[in-house]
């Protein structure tokens, strides 16, 4: 297993970390995307120290925290071998404070998760979304106070926006407060919207990518293709709506490119998809996820291998989106403001 930095941080990550949605099953929504419980967890985890994936992610929203409950349990007596990360600012609760990046909710939230999670620290701790009612300067004094307290070792955001980001990190340097190292974002074949702001940000400013949902909710699993019924089995049926859209055509045409790379690499569709993202710049670990040990296996077969710049530029060719504007206009410039996935000479 490849491990590479976490953005401007010193620690060190796999390239493939192991998401923990699929844990818990509980409500409608997260039993679309799995129910294991604790024994197949552990399993799962055996599976994944043994490929050299040490970094599990989750969330307080997983599951409504059960997700968190069965990781920890499944990590019992190994927490020193691992790493984790979670997430916390969306509704937790019904109270009025139980949602956000607040001192009162953050505080709370970071104590419950590491009661859930059976453990006195989190490795990577990372709002879920930006919260503009809360000053930045609150969030962020409160994660410093959690950093120096021994709560968490690092700490990152997901789903913010550039300047949402670059806010942040400014308030940091100003006030000498810890700073955001990682942005856990989506990013797939057919969701390159990343790389147009987000990821120049992050490569000028030392932010690592923790790409969730790389497989872009689902479809990039080989299962769909054109002029073929949705796969009983596909999370689709009742979590489409709240994923990324993606027009039929878009998609299946990318699904030809991957389809013919597979081909060419002996690789599945989502193998090649996968090592696709670990080509990109700022990309510090995927996280892929698995309802049983099958699709674990194979998953972390994306590893340890790279696609050629041939197949890379075929992959590149078949996913470009339209660019909005000023993206549009920026890529007439490249001479002097190149995108970060642009192969200079």
């Amino acid at each position: 297993m490849e491990y590479r930095q976490l953005g401007r941080s010193g620690l060190r990550v796999p390239v493939l970390s192991f998401g923990t949605g699929t844990f818990g099953g509980k409500g409608e929504f997260f039993e679309a995307w799995g129910r294991t419980e604790v024994d197949e967890a552990r399993r799962l985890i055996d599976i994944c120290l043994e490929a050299g994936v040490n970094m599990f992610d989750s969330a307080d929203i997983y599951s409504a925290g059960r997700s968190e409950e069965v990781l920890g349990e499944a990590l019992k007596g190994r927490r020193d071998e691992v790493l984790i990360s979670t997430k916390a600012t969306f509704r937790s609760g019904d109270g009025p404070n139980d949602v956000g990046s607040s001192r009162f909710h953050l505080i709370d939230a970071v104590d419950k998760a590491l009661k859930r999670l059976q453990t006195d620290r989190i490795d990577l701790f990372q709002l879920h979304g930006f919260d503009a009612m809360t000053p930045v300067e609150e969030t962020l004094t409160t994660l410093d106070d959690l950093v120096r307290a021994g709560k968490i070792r690092y700490i990152g955001c997901s789903n913010f926006s550039g300047w949402h980001l670059m806010k942040s990190l400014a308030v940091s340097e100003r006030h000498n407060l810890s700073r955001y190292v990682a942005h856990q974002a989506y990013y797939s074949l057919i969701g390159r919207d990343y790389e147009w702001e987000l990821m120049p940000l992050a490569q000028d400013q030392g932010v690592g990518a923790v790409v969730w949902s790389p497989l872009g909710w689902g479809r990039l699993t080989g299962k769909i293709r054109r002029g073929q019924p949705l796969p009983e089995t596909s999370r689709l049926h009742k979590t489409s709506g709240a994923g990324p859209q993606v027009e039929d055509e878009y998609l299946y045409t990318v699904v030809d490119a991957l389809d013919a790379v597979a081909e060419e690499t002996g690789k599945s569709v989502p193998q090649v998809a996968l090592n696709w993202l670990l080509q990109r710049p700022t990309v510090s670990t995927v996280i892929v996820g698995a309802r049983n040990e099958e699709q674990l296996r194979q998953n972390l077969d994306a590893a340890g291998w790279n696609l050629t710049l041939e197949q890379v530029a075929k992959l590149d060719a078949a996913s470009e989106p339209a660019k909005t504007y000023p993206y549009w206009h920026q890529a007439q410039f490249t001479e002097r403001n190149p995108f970060p996935t642009a192969r200079l000479d």
